[in-house]
């Protein structure tokens, strides 16, 4: 956990808010002692309906055609 000053939180808003954004919690001080804290919020779940509709959205992959790309990006001999 980073802490970042009063001071730090009124010039880098935005900086520090992208932190959270990446996961990070961070821990406001006033004078070395600590006043707040800023973390991400949990993110919604989703239901078995909503995740079933995207399932069926995804492509079928044809696995030849995926091997022959990771064949012509990777030494096979490896």
């Amino acid at each position: 956990m980073d802490e970042v000053t009063i001071r730090e939180l009124r010039n880098h808003g935005g900086d520090v808010l992208h932190r959270v954004e990446r996961g990070e919690t961070v821990v406001v001080t006033r004078d070395g002692v600590p006043v707040g804290e800023l973390r991400p919020l949990p993110r919604p779940r989703l239901s078995a309906t909503s995740l079933l509709a995207r399932w069926r959205g995804v492509p079928v992959v044809d696995r030849a055609a995926f091997r022959a790309d990771i064949d012509a990006v990777l030494d096979p001999s490896l």
